[in-house]
Parts: C-alpha cells; structure tokens; sequence
C-alpha cells in the first residue's frame, strides 16, 4: 500500500506513538508485507525468527519490537506491539468509509457495463467498459475490475484477509488494506469469496475463468487464461502461473507456486510448490501418472499377501 504523500519518519513515529531509530526526515512512502515489500515502504516483525529477513529485505523502515543494530540506509521504528501499531497504520491510511448507496458515488464505472439490481459497488471501485454484474454481487472498496468482466450473483470482491495473532485473550485480527484487481476478460461464478490483500493486490490475470464456488485467498496472484473449478480454495499469497487448470474441489497450502501450464486434479491436495506443464494428483500431491501407478499397487497388496501366506 502506497501512502498518498510521503512521509517522515518521525511523523509516522507520532501516528504509532513509538520510538524510532534513524533521521527523522528519513522518508517513508508505503507498507506492505514481507512478500511485496518496496524500497520506501515499511515492513514489521515481532519475532526474532525473522528478524533477519525483515532487516535485509526492500523494506526502507523496520517496524521491530526490540532495539537493534539498524543495517545501513534503514530506520527503526521501535513497538513493544508491531502488530497492534501496524493495524494502526492500515487504519489510518485507509481507514473503513461507510457508504449509503448500493452503487458509491465516488466509484467509476466504465461505458456499456451493466449492474443489476440488489448489486453493491463500494468507495473508490473502477470498473471497466462492457462488464456485467449480476443481483447481489459485492465489490468492497477500492477494487478495480477491468473490461468485459462478467461477475455471477452473490460473489464478493474485497473480504478480509483470513490472518490473525493468537493472543491470550483471543484472536486478533490483523486489518487488510489492500485491494482485488481484476483484469480484462475474466469471468467469475457465482457464490465466490475473493479476499483482498493485507496491504498488496489479490489479482486474476486475463481471461481466466473461476467456476461456482471459489474461493481465493489474500495476495494471491492467479495469472492469465487460467482455469479453476468448483469448490476449489486457494489459501493465500499463492502464485498461479499462466494457463494453469485446477479441478473441482483443490485446496492449497499458502505461499506457493504453481507452474505455467500445470494440471491439478480433482480433490487434489497442493501441499508444496509444483513444476508447470505437468499433470498432478493427490495428497500429498504428484505428478498424476506416478500417483495412479502407486494406487494400482495398493490393489494389489491382498493377493500378495494371499501368496505370502500359501
């Protein structure tokens, strides 16, 4: 996420009321998280596991929950709660508007584009030329929908990032900022859930196609002329190559990749990061022909034993 202006560090450091470590005319343009971090941006940790991926990625300024050495060209901002103040951050810069229209007023919407009725389009939402949104369809704020997007009833554009902290008293909710970017000729089932990004972009590539029943989680980015099938969930900050099939009822892991061209079976399990141009199946996930060929054995166990036992 991109702040409208920049800003200094210690301007920043009053908006969280925190220390800071660094020049106080140190500039600050955006936040994200680790997996888009920007030069500019800034990026928070409050785990020492990953203390070092946090002080030696993009990030300009380290949102940090102890005191330590700040590498050269950084700033600190100091916390004993990155995470509550990273929420105060998201908060302030993007903060939740109430709108009391089913279409916002200050949403832009493209030349030959049809909304039916009982359809709701939130603050600051583009959509393209030549679109079609169906009866009880929900775009959140800030997403941007490009042309020819057909969108079926009751799916939702913009939900929540499903990310939380397990503390004591509960579960706390770390707030998303971020937007679903939708391209050009993409066509979208009904009855799907697609999350926007914590602080980045949830995105689906040109001319793919989302069946009933889909789920997509925060950040992910699904590529061009993809195909994905009923009842799929895809977790989040995925990466879906180019022309890749996912068949009815595939769940993932989050934070993997799936290769340009790759085929992903029915009630696949995707476990891991795959190779493009191959056809997988299972769970834990291979490559189809391998899978089959271990389930034909399998078959085979009674008569073998039977032969054992003569």
């Amino acid at each position: 996420m991109k702040f409208p202006k920049t800003y200094t560090l210690k301007e920043i450091s009053q908006i969280i009321q925190s220390e800071y470590v660094g020049e106080e005319d140190f500039l600050v343009t955006g936040m994200n998280e680790i997996h888009v971090v920007e030069t500019g941006d800034i990026v928070f940790v409050d785990h020492p596991k990953y203390y070092d991926k946090a002080l030696t990625s993009k990030a300009s300024t380290i949102l940090i929950n102890k005191k330590v050495d700040c590498p050269r060209g950084k700033a600190l901002l100091v916390s004993d709660d990155p995470f509550r103040d990273f929420n105060k951050l998201t908060n302030h810069f993007r903060p939740f508007e109430y709108s009391n229209n089913s279409i916002a007023q200050s949403a832009k919407i493209g030349e030959g584009t049809l909304i039916q009725p009982n359809a709701f389009v939130g603050n600051n939402v583009t959509i393209g030329k030549d679109c079609l949104i169906h009866s009880n369809v929900a775009i959140y704020d800030n997403c941007i929908i490009g042309n020819n997007v057909t969108i079926h009833a009751g799916t939702v554009l913009g939900g929540d990032a499903f990310y939380y902290k397990n503390r004591p008293e509960g579960f706390d909710k770390l707030i998303s900022g971020g937007r679903v970017v939708i391209a050009d000729n993409v066509d979208i089932g009904a009855l799907c859930t697609i999350d926007k990004g914590v602080t980045g972009d949830t995105t689906i590539g040109e001319g793919s196609k989302l069946d009933n029943q889909v789920h997509v989680g925060h950040d992910t980015v699904i590529g061009k002329k993809c195909l994905i099938a009923s009842q799929t969930g895809i977790a989040g900050c995925v990466i879906i190559e180019d022309e890749v099939t996912l068949w009815g009822q595939v769940g993932t892991n989050s934070g993997i990749t799936i290769g340009k061209k790759a085929v992903i079976m029915g009630q696949t399990g995707v476990t891991k990061s795959v190779e493009g141009g191959k056809s997988y199946f299972g769970t834990p996930i291979e490559e189809s022909r391998e899978k089959l060929k271990q389930l034909a054995y399998v078959k085979k166990i009674p008569d073998l034993i039977k032969k054992i036992e003569k």
